[in-house]
Parts: C-alpha cells; sequence; structure tokens
C-alpha cells in the first residue's frame, strides 16, 4: 500500500524551540510517523484515501531538557493516535 500524508498545519503551542531546531523537529516527526505508518499502518475508514479537516491527536507531556528528535517522536505518536491502525 502507498500512502501520500500531507500535513498542511502542525500547532504547538508553548513548545520550547528554536527557530534554528525546526528542521530537526519536522526530520524527526517525518521520520517516526514513516515508521509508525509501516509497522502498524493506517486507520481502515483512511485506506481508501480521503482528506481531513483536522485531526485529534493524543496530549502530550514535554519534558524540560527533551531533545526536538525526541519532542519529534512524541509528536508522531500522538499524530500517528488520530490516523493509525486500530481508530
Amino acid at each position: 500500500m502507498n500512502i501520500e500524508l500531507h500535513i498542511e498545519r502542525l500547532i504547538l503551542d508553548g513548545l520550547p524551540i528554536e527557530r534554528s531546531q525546526g528542521p530537526h523537529l519536522q526530520a524527526a516527526v517525518e521520520a517516526e510517523l514513516t515508521r509508525l505508518l509501516i509497522e502498524n499502518g493506517l486507520a481502515a475508514y483512511l485506506q481508501t484515501g480521503g482528506a481531513l479537516p483536522g485531526v485529534r491527536a493524543d496530549a502530550m507531556q514535554f519534558k524540560p531538557g527533551n531533545t526536538p528528535t525526541q519532542w519529534g517522536q512524541h509528536i508522531a505518536r500522538s499524530v500517528y493516535s488520530g490516523i493509525g491502525n486500530g481508530k
């Protein structure tokens, strides 16, 4: 199955990240979402295609000292909770 996922906007209120760390965060989100989709699949209702105006994601708590990579992984897991297999 080929999956094309386009996230137009990801709002991260209160995340203590510098603008220069943005590309690292983005790469981590993309890598973790890719891994989760490959390993666990996509929700059945999305397997035939479609667009969603929004996805309700699980709440996240960020620990001080986390790296942009760790934050990106947490964000991806939260997003996946709204689109992943089992939904």
